[in-house]
């Protein structure tokens, strides 16, 4: 799980409701972020997490009928979800690709890798720390996805197949950010105990996607973000290999395969609730793309940038890495992939919603367009992952 958006695009139309009743339960608890206003305890507070964005938080937004809908998919998803884990066995793990530290030739081995990490330019490495860091925040997007009412792991042991594959998720997940750490590590070009507290501040801050306890959003949410992750670290390998280290884009390629395979059970789902609440679906997809896909890291911090999630965006947009047309042409993709624009017996709130998705990729596409139109060269920036050495944005 990955990645972000440029903020130069942000979407806040209202041209429908997102407090539908048809999706929401009347009973919907309301939770302020907002910290203590005690100077003390903000101080406190800042040392362990970045200042945060302010706003009303919606819990457990699902009516008690939409969660008997998950517990009759519970035998769906044993057959149709679980499938696209693999066997731990027959899974690849992170030292297939990097020095063996048992093998005589293992100094000669870092000493290839390092002599190839020469090549790539700083604000590569920028690109794929922040990806590694995204990836080693894995806690909480497992405890993300066990807010979601009717699908969590109840004991933490659960048997179900949602709590199975949230499990198996998970682990498989976690190859990712070791497997990048490890090579980060042994590559000498970044400065790690900057990027190993930037990792304990994202995990301490944690994540909001507005999903509101709420399956519908939440695999929603989880479907875009998989498809992302594959597109990013799929360019990530595409610049490796550009730059000569084929080691690095074999790597980045894998990470991207896999989030490749978990996009295809998230979209599934998705797909199966559009299947047996059309109404109830759409108007989630058009809910969580009013409120704007917050990407996993957008709270990340390393102790002095305050704007580092930006800056990182930044970057990540300028080399392609992924971009404002990326976003646009996920959501494209999934609403083709879903067949949102062909439903037919929706409800009036549900057209509404089927109307606003339906022309939001092109909306974005001309906001991106006009925002790159005005955009100014902005000064280099330095960032401390690769000691302090300033990056063009």
């Amino acid at each position: 799980m990955a990645l972000r958006l440029n903020s130069t695009v942000v979407l806040t139309s209202h041209s429908f409701s997102s407090k539908s009743r048809s999706l929401r339960s009347p009973r919907v608890s309301m939770a302020s972020t907002l910290h203590s206003v005690s100077k003390e305890a903000g101080n406190v507070k800042k040392s362990y997490s970045p200042p945060r964005e302010v706003h009303v938080q919606v819990t457990h937004s699902m009516s008690p009928h939409k969660l008997e809908i998950f517990k009759s998919l519970e035998n769906w998803a044993e057959d149709n979800i679980l499938v696209h884990l693999k066997p731990v066995e027959k899974c690849w793990q992170p030292q297939d690709f990097l020095p063996d530290p048992e093998s005589e030739g293992f100094y000669d081995q870092v000493r290839e890798l390092r002599a190839r990490s020469k090549e790539l330019p700083d604000d590569y490495f920028v690109v794929l720390v922040g990806d590694m860091i995204t990836e080693e925040a894995l806690p909480t997007y497992q405890t993300m996805l066990n807010t979601l009412d009717g699908v969590r792991d109840e004991t933490g042991a659960s048997l179900t197949s949602w709590a199975i594959w949230t499990r198996a998720w998970t682990a498989e997940e976690n190859r990712h950010g070791d497997l990048l750490n490890k090579y980060l590590y042994l590559s000498g070009r970044v400065d790690m105990k900057q990027i190993e507290k930037t990792i304990q501040y994202l995990i301490g801050s944690g994540m909001d996607p507005k999903t509101e306890n709420n399956p519908y959003l939440g695999f929603i949410y989880t479907s875009f973000q998989e498809r992302a992750t594959f597109i990013s670290h799929g360019n990530t390998a595409r610049l490796a290999k550009e730059h000569g280290d084929v080691k690095l884009a074999q790597i980045c390629g894998t990470i991207a395969a896999d989030e490749k395979r978990h996009e295809t059970a998230y979209t599934k789902i998705v797909e199966k609730l559009f299947e047996i609440d059309p109404d109830g679906t759409v108007m989630a997809l058009g809910d969580m793309m009013k409120k704007k896909i917050s990407m996993p890291a957008h709270l990340m911090y390393d102790g002095k940038d305050d704007n580092l999630f930006e800056h990182f965006s930044s970057v990540a947009q300028r080399l392609g890495v992924y971009t404002a047309k990326d976003y646009a042409d996920i959501l494209e993709f999934l609403v083709g992939r879903w067949n949102v624009e062909k439903m037919t017996g929706l409800s009036s709130e549900g057209h509404r919603a089927q109307d606003f998705i339906c022309g939001l990729p092109a909306r974005i596409r001309r906001l991106e367009e006009r925002a790159q139109g005005r955009a100014k060269e902005l000064s280099p920036v330095p960032f401390s992952w690769v000691f302090d050495r300033s990056i063009k944005i």
